[in-house]
């Protein structure tokens, strides 16, 4: 079990994942993991982000030392899987088009991995939703690596940003897309007890 109103620790730095769980209302702290991310050799992209979200878990749990014990720490790790091909976060504007050409006028899938720690203890799923993008000619492309949005985004796109413009349809978790699917976050903590209500201090 855990109590509500425990410490909630975000171990990730993302500023889509801290928006997500402040709009429900919940205070929590900022430990963002330090991993390797390298892809294992033979690694598919839903065994992917799903070890990448219990590392991360782990690691800033280690962090905490004993603080640890009263925390619960939610993890997780997106990635844009197209055809069983990883596509993480561009290192240039060069490869932010590359990526957005690989996925314009057809579907790929977004995986992320959720991972919730409480005393040692660690519960994990992997979220996958599909997304279709609008085709992009070379104005399109032009226009939105021009925004900055496509750099620290899996994918190279955002899609609670300007890279909504290019996407035809969701189906499944539009909080996966973004970075925490919080249906899936909130199941994984009732294992523990408690819910993401819980975490607001709003069941009695």
């Amino acid at each position: 079990m855990v109590a509500d109103g425990g410490r909630v620790v975000l171990a990730s730095a993302s500023p889509r994942r801290s928006a997500l769980l402040a709009q429900l209302g919940i205070a929590f702290a900022v430990v963002p993991a330090d991993i390797d991310e390298t892809e294992h050799d033979g690694e598919d992209p839903v065994s992917y982000v799903g070890r990448l979200a219990g590392e991360k878990a782990a690691a800033t749990a280690s962090m905490l030392g004993a603080d640890a014990l009263a925390a619960v720490v939610i993890a997780a790790d997106t990635t844009v899987d197209v055809d069983g091909a990883i596509l993480a976060k561009p290192s240039d504007a060069e490869d932010a088009r590359r990526m957005l050409g690989l996925l314009a006028g057809r579907s790929h899938a977004v995986h992320t991995g959720v991972a919730v720690r409480v005393d040692g203890r660690t519960e994990m799923t992997v979220v996958t939703t599909r997304v279709t993008m609008v085709d992009l000619d070379d104005a399109r492309l032009d226009w939105y690596v021009g925004t900055g949005e496509p750099f620290g985004k899996a994918g190279a796109y955002a899609l609670q940003g300007a890279g909504s413009a290019l996407v035809e349809r969701v189906e499944g978790s539009v909080s996966n897309v973004i970075g925490l699917p919080l249906t899936a976050l909130d199941a994984l903590l009732g294992r523990f007890g408690t819910s993401l209500v819980g975490l607001t201090g709003g069941e009695h």
